[in-house]
């Protein structure tokens, strides 16, 4: 399917891409429990920047003295922004997932640059984090961001954010209103915002363009929003319809091809593979109707903007940790995107492009394809929240770094007393290489196999799904294990410690399910760690200069002792078809042979 566009259009549209990659473009998932294999709550979310280095945070749970203050740093630069109060106790916070099983995820949208406000004390990222040591369900998340935005300012760009709880999936746009944004120039500060539940057995994605068009007024339990979100468009000039027309995303957030093709399409292309292609969802009217995802392909291709998808769609199937994390994988295989059949996948089908985002040819712009998985990840996740189980044993986020079509997700329960030490805060960072950091040897395996990756990547793939299938096998053996000492300690009395004949600290009952559960996801960190740098190793010596040595059935390279005998010799691969028919259009007749 081809479409011409003019190239005046095409170049500002390359150009508003490029931005929008540039601010920290990435995916969302969000899966209700009606739409899980096992009833979970879950959300995946892939920080993709180019600065951001992959490391997994964790705040113990913490009592604090009245009138404490909490200093806020930007999360993006870490410039400080100011102080405001602290609560009296925060809750233990592991990546972005807290004690209670909340978990929050965000993309970047950008939106209205007029409704930046600099002066403000809240970024996106501070919000995220503060709202994790502060909530415990997915509603207090959304007062208690909120709260903070409009009492202290927020100095982030438009976000979505995704927000998950042991029984309910939301997601939330917001944008800010900006110091003095006014027409009548009075000082203003604090976010406009809309926040949708996730109808249950329903799936949704966003990916850097905010995505919650209309939405019901008179509905509090499943929608949430500023009273003066309409109000507020008006006073601006963005919107001048009825009440019941407003949409916030066209309001704050105008499409543009830039929009679709780098963002929208990545949505689209989350809800193509879980959904097998076919969309079912609730029309205006109630009506539960089916569309076959190509009827929104122009739309995800920044060809047509009035034929937008679905906010909310139903999976084909009930869906697994391992789906949407593979899910995230995506490099829009199989679609007119596909990123592996172009010329610019080189002669190894390799489906990613180096950055700038856009190029020029001959007077005319050009963009390269974003999909979900992308070299500039810092870590990604897929956040579980199992209401089954109690809170100390439910949370479970499946971690990883950099490229996750190239990276593992390892299991981390939430209620662990200290992280692995290749995950750990300040074990190397984007400047500083660490031989003992997963972020670096998941970019030194994935940067090996983007130069011969149709041949090297599918090996990596084998080794993630046998890891990632093997740790969904054995987490119910672990829980029921954890679910034994929960019980235990129910009905253990609980262990007060006496100083000068007061209550010093209570003693936890729960210590020895969490450290049952931190030995767990600890070693299995630390042991896919182990495997992916003798990983790297076994790649180079397999692949080392373009060529493919075979092997021993048991997998070594040497046979008699002979540590120079290559079992089968060494085979050579080649390059794509593609790649071929451009070589020879380019100078087949000097390559020629006579």
């Amino acid at each position: 399917m081809k479409r011409l566009i003019s190239a005046t259009v095409f170049a500002a549209a390359a150009l508003t891409l490029l931005h929008q990659q540039d601010a920290g473009a990435c995916t969302n998932i969000l899966v209700t429990k009606g739409a899980s294999a096992d009833g979970s709550c879950m959300i995946s979310y892939a920080a993709d920047s180019h600065t951001l280095f992959g490391e997994l945070y964790f705040h113990p749970a913490s009592s604090w003295p009245e009138g404490s203050m909490l200093d806020i740093y930007e999360w993006d630069t870490g410039k400080y922004l100011g102080q405001i109060p602290q609560v009296r106790h925060t809750y233990q916070t592991v990546g972005n997932m807290n004690e209670h099983q909340l978990v929050i995820g965000e993309t970047t949208y950008g939106g209205r640059a007029e409704l930046y406000d600099s002066t403000g004390i809240m970024d996106y990222g501070s919000l995220i984090y503060v709202a994790l040591q502060r909530a415990k369900t997915a509603r207090e998340a959304i007062e208690v961001i909120v709260n903070l935005a409009d009492t202290y300012g927020y100095c982030s760009s438009g976000e979505s954010f995704s927000i998950a709880d042991k029984d309910e999936v939301w997601v939330m746009d917001l944008i800010g209103k900006g110091y003095k944004a006014g027409k009548d120039g009075n000082e203003r500060k604090g976010i406009v915002w809309v926040a949708r539940r996730v109808p249950d057995g329903y799936i949704c994605a966003h990916a850097n363009q905010s995505r919650i068009s209309t939405f019901p007024f008179d509905d509090p339990e499943n929608c949430m929003y500023s009273p003066d979100v309409v109000s507020f468009a008006r006073e601006m000039g963005y919107f001048d319809g009825k009440d019941e027309d407003f949409s916030f995303c066209d309001a704050y957030n105008p499409l543009n091809f830039g929009a679709m093709r780098g963002c929208e399409a990545r949505a689209w292309s989350a809800f193509n593979i879980l959904c097998d292609g076919k969309f079912t969802f609730e029309d205006e009217d109630g009506n539960l109707v089916t569309r076959d995802s190509y009827d929104y392909i122009d739309y995800a291709m920044g060809y047509d903007a009035g034929k937008r998808f679905p906010l909310f769609v139903k999976p084909s199937r009930k869906l697994g940790v391992k789906d949407v994390a593979d899910a995230m994988r995506d490099h829009f295989e199989g679609t007119p995107m596909d990123m592996t059949t172009d010329i610019g996948a080189g002669g190894n089908a390799l489906p990613y492009r180096w950055r700038p985002m856009e190029f020029e040819y001959e007077g005319a712009t050009y963009v390269n394809e974003r999909a979900i998985a992308t070299q500039q990840t810092g870590f990604w996740f897929v956040g579980q929240s199992r209401g089954w189980l109690p809170d100390v044993v439910g949370g479970l986020l499946w971690f990883g770094t950099d490229d996750a079509a190239t990276s593992y997700l390892t299991p981390i329960y939430t209620n662990i007393v200290r992280v692995p030490e290749c995950f750990a805060v300040g074990n190397g960072n984007m400047l500083t290489y660490s031989p003992t950091s997963a972020f670096w040897i998941c970019n030194r395996v994935a940067n090996a196999c983007y130069r011969m990756y149709n041949v090297m990547a599918p090996v990596v793939r084998a080794k993630i799904d046998d890891f990632e299938n093997s740790q969904i096998e054995a987490v119910p053996a672990i829980d029921s294990q954890a679910l034994d000492l929960y019980k235990k300690a129910l009905d253990t009395p609980r262990k007060q410690i006496r100083r000068n004949d007061e209550i010093a600290r209570t003693v936890d009952p729960f210590t020895e399910v969490k450290d049952f559960l931190t030995d767990y996801s600890v070693g299995t960190a630390q042991g896919i760690f182990k495997e992916w740098v003798d990983l790297e190793t076994f790649l180079l010596v397999k692949f080392i200069d373009g060529n493919v040595k075979a092997q021993n059935p048991d997998g070594s390279f040497t046979t008699n002792g002979c540590s120079d005998h290559i079992p089968g010799g060494i085979t050579n691969p080649g390059y794509t078809e593609k790649w071929k028919e451009a070589v020879v259009r380019d100078h087949g007749e000097t390559l020629r042979t006579r």
